[in-house]
């Protein structure tokens, strides 16, 4: 029987001849033509390869099957490849060189989302939802193919058409994907594939759209329609779900929380007994615990008696959280005649703190503000407990200014037995 792992002169017969192993793959090489060889496989199966020595390192590449390729073929081809690779031509990264460049913009985003789990889901949510939408037709487009012109083209349509921020979001959201893609995909040498983020055309010509900084809250006088729209949707013959919303929105005005962190609000991280709640990765990933004033500890409380899963506001049918309550916060809109938006809640609670003359290192510790440009606030320690009277006031203020009870408060007695008693009005609680 032939030997296994040999050299001699390629040609059809002694690739015929030469065995197959019962293991492990054994190699057929010529001898008239250095670094061409055949693998022979225990499936039964043989292909030709050439072998050489790029950068330092023995590279194997495949030609093609035997019987696809004649003995003739696979060699001048294998002659090809091994004069391409002593001009400095490296096939491997050029193959993958091909390969990444007809990644598609989905292709792309599916590999973002593996690398980039720290997101929450909302994000790539937003995320998935631009692709879909406002890019669909470059969905399965090569990444590589996306010109400059055709990001200011698209630019321009969509802020013509419709919201000029969702243009700009569009945008954004393309310009995280290439720089992923450009970060991924890269050469031996660490250089990216893919050379060029085609939205940085964008910045060069100026042609973002101005942002505004919204300055908008709800107004003293309007508090009252509002708390009253709220209540609304908690009356007893309205669906769960408006008896959630209508919480979840009470929570936002009474902390000054961000939508997501209120939203993926944990039962866990909530401790009635210590009266605090933990936000453990809030936007700017500081760990966040804040006190509970006795409205929200009453609130919380009849809340949990409701809870379907671990969230404090969970989503559509008990799954998962609540994510765009955009039908209720219409209803509330409609009802109280006070256009508002999630963040004008946040908004509403910094500025009513501010208006009791609360420390400024108080509300910025309590809306989570960071203050690295200020020495003085680095010699500041904020506890927890130096934060509930703050809080506690901000609480009474509101209620005062919505000319509302404070709902009836649960209070646990020995055995498990509840009973409710109604607190008097905000304004007359110390």
């Amino acid at each position: 029987m032939a030997s296994i792992n040999r050299k001699t002169k390629i040609t059809k017969t002694q690739v015929d001849r030469f065995p197959c192993p019962s293991k492990n793959p054994t190699f057929l090489r010529d001898t008239s033509l250095q670094g061409f060889a055949v693998k022979a496989y225990p499936s039964g199966s043989k292909i030709f390869v050439i072998e050489k020595r790029i950068k330092g390192k023995v590279r194997r590449i495949t030609l093609g099957p035997y019987g696809v390729l004649t003995v003739e073929q696979a060699r001048r081809e294998a002659q090809k490849m091994l004069g391409r690779i002593a001009q400095g031509i490296d096939p491997i990264a050029e193959k993958e060189k091909k390969a990444v460049l007809s990644t598609t913009l989905w292709q792309a985003f599916e590999e973002f989302k593996k690398a980039r789990k720290h997101l929450n889901a909302r994000t790539l949510y937003d995320y998935e939802l631009v692709i879909k939408s406002k890019l669909t037709d470059w969905k399965d487009k090569p990444l590589a193919n996306i010109t400059r012109k055709m990001v200011s083209v698209r630019h321009q349509e969509l802020g013509a058409k419709g919201s000029k921020n969702y243009a700009d979001l569009s945008m954004r959201t393309l310009r995280s994907i290439v720089n992923f893609a450009q970060a991924r995909y890269t050469d031996d040498d660490g250089y990216p594939l893919i050379k060029d983020n085609p939205v940085t055309v964008l910045t060069l010509t100026r042609a973002w759209h101005p942002k505004k900084r919204r300055q908008t809250v709800i107004k003293r006088h309007q508090l009252p329609a509002w708390f009253e729209a709220v209540y609304e949707l908690k009356k007893p013959e309205n669906q769960e779900s408006f008896h959630i919303v209508a919480d979840f929105l009470l929570v936002l005005l009474f902390t000054g929380l961000r939508r997501q962190e209120a939203a993926q609000l944990l039962w866990k991280n909530i401790d009635l007994k210590d009266r605090t709640l933990l936000i453990p990765d809030p936007k700017n990933h500081e760990p966040l615990t804040l006190p509970l004033s006795d409205f929200l500890i009453n609130l919380l409380t009849e809340r949990k008696e409701l809870a379907v899963n671990g969230y404090v506001f969970p989503g559509k049918d008990g799954k998962g959280y609540l994510i765009e309550p955009k039908r209720q916060i219409n209803k509330v809109i409609d009802q109280s005649n006070v256009q508002f938006t999630i963040h004008d809640l946040r908004r509403t609670f910094i500025t009513i703190a501010d208006s009791l003359d609360i420390s400024a290192y108080a509300i910025k510790r309590l809306v989570n503000h960071k203050m690295k440009d200020d020495v003085t606030a680095g010699y500041i320690i904020s506890d927890i407990d130096r934060l509930r009277g703050p809080m506690q006031r901000i609480a009474d203020s509101l209620l005062e200014f919505s000319n509302k009870d404070e709902p009836k408060k649960v209070i646990l007695l020995e055995g498990g037995h509840k009973k409710t008693v109604r607190r008097k009005r905000a304004l007359e609680v110390v």
